[in-house]
């Protein structure tokens, strides 16, 4: 530093033109830096949140497990699909998809509920070398399973490497400018995009689900890159320079009054205060549980009920159609901060439970005539669970002090784990109820 300095005294006493280009280094300089952290950011949101959707995208399959010689996973390319319960008016698996979406849930929703106690005592480096081999090994184990229940148990090791990543790297945007936080959520819905239509067009094209996830051993190791060689030091940021502009419009999240802590760190956080931020979070944590409580019961309770007979796609084919959509809308949404902002994620909310409501009627009473309906509302539900992702998180690092954020992300990551727990819960008696129904 001492160097530096001298280096600057030497040019300010030379001849002026030798001082003009100086004040551009530091400039480009953070440049570098800002776009380091952003595609780092979004490349962890990414690698996080694949094997989880990869696992919800070959639900169907994981629950036929048909097994061909070589044990390679057998996909039927034909347009009839062969009911797994000929007495019922759909073409339903003895267990619901529920089960898989339970299996690559309640992992998370422990790691979710435990993590506001303690984690943050934990090293973010061994955290994240933990998660990327529980990613790695979600891929294996599924990809060489004989049978159901070790498949779930691939799942339930990808559902540790996404709930320890998630509630992670979502501490970790603490320390670092806010604009980190569009970049992580476009990426988690480039996730559900690229690992529904990865594994979409992997066995459209002829690969095994065996193949398809041997194939994509590459994401957790991008994950541990893009942490360890791409993120710059977090000690050199300033988490809140950039968004001074928008402090004076901000509103205080938490109106209590609390001592001075050091910016960015939640471990001198007593219970009490941790309790007081708590409860003025739940504005944003209860719509954000309704949203995917509502649009999770639809992926894993009605997707598979959804079977269209007068179509080409066969009902696995259809069933991937289902989560690539809906994983679309989610990236577009979860990537559309810049341009649209929503404080009222209430609104979001009651949409969704809409969509949940049309859709159960539908799979009741068999009103829409084609499957194309149903791939616009799917469409339009990604939309709405993505857009109350990104605003609440945004919503959220707005209205919280420095002190507090870091315990605020960890917190708010359960919204999301509890409404789909509870979703899946729901979604298992009911696909036994109507598999039934003759």
């Amino acid at each position: 530093m001492g160097g530096c300095a001298g280096s600057r005294r030497r040019l300010s006493d030379s001849e002026g033109e030798e001082t003009v280009p100086e004040p551009r280094l530091p400039l480009l300089d953070h440049q570098g830096a800002h776009w380091k952290n952003a595609v780092g950011f979004w490349l962890l949101g990414l690698c996080n949140n694949f094997s989880y959707v990869v696992m919800l995208s070959a639900a169907h399959d994981i629950l036929s497990h048909e097994r061909t010689s070589g044990n390679q996973s057998h996909v039927d390319p034909g347009p009839a699909p062969i009911p797994h319960n000929s007495s019922s008016r759909f073409d339903c698996n003895s267990v619901s998809t529920a089960a898989v979406l339970l299996a690559d849930i309640l992992p998370t929703l422990v790691i979710k509920l435990l993590a506001p106690l303690g984690l943050h005592l934990l090293p973010y480096s061994p955290r994240v070398l933990v998660s990327g081999i529980c990613a790695a090994g979600s891929f294996v184990l599924v990809a060489f399973s004989h049978s159901v229940g070790t498949s779930l148990c691939g799942v339930v090791l990808a559902s540790i490497s996404s709930g320890l990543g998630e509630v992670t790297f979502l501490s970790l945007t603490a320390f670092y400018p806010r604009a980190v936080i569009s970049w992580w959520s476009s990426g988690t819905g480039g996730a559900g995009l690229l690992g529904a239509l990865s594994y979409l067009g992997l066995t459209q094209a002829g690969l095994s689900p065996q193949q398809t996830l041997l194939s994509m051993l590459g994401i957790p190791a991008l994950l541990l890159a893009s942490y360890f060689l791409l993120l710059t030091s977090p000690e050199a940021q300033d988490p809140g320079g950039e968004e001074e502009a928008e402090s004076s419009a901000r509103q205080p999240l938490i109106r209590t009054e609390a001592p001075e802590l050091k910016p960015g760190s939640s471990s001198s956080l007593s219970l009490r205060e941790r309790w007081t931020v708590f409860k003025g979070l739940l504005w944003y944590i209860v719509p954000l549980v309704v949203v995917y409580f509502a649009e999770y019961f639809i992926n894993q309770g009605l997707f598979e009920l959804l079977f269209f007979r007068n179509t080409s796609l066969s009902h696995a084919q259809q069933y991937r159609w289902y989560q690539m959509l809906y994983q679309a809308g989610v990236f577009a949404s979860r990537s559309s901060l810049h341009c649209c902002h929503i404080r009222f994620t209430w609104a979001l909310a009651l949409l969704q439970c809409l969509n949940l409501a049309f859709l159960l009627a539908d799979v009741w009473f068999g009103f829409l005539p084609s499957i194309y309906f149903v791939f616009l509302i799917i469409l339009y539900e990604g939309l709405l669970g993505g857009a109350a992702y990104v605003n609440t998180f945004h919503n959220i690092a707005l209205e919280t002090s420095d002190e507090h954020r870091e315990f605020a992300m960890a917190a708010t990551c359960i919204s999301d784990t509890l409404g789909i727990s509870l979703s899946g819960l729901l979604a298992l008696p009911l696909h036994d109820f109507l598999c039934q129904l003759s």
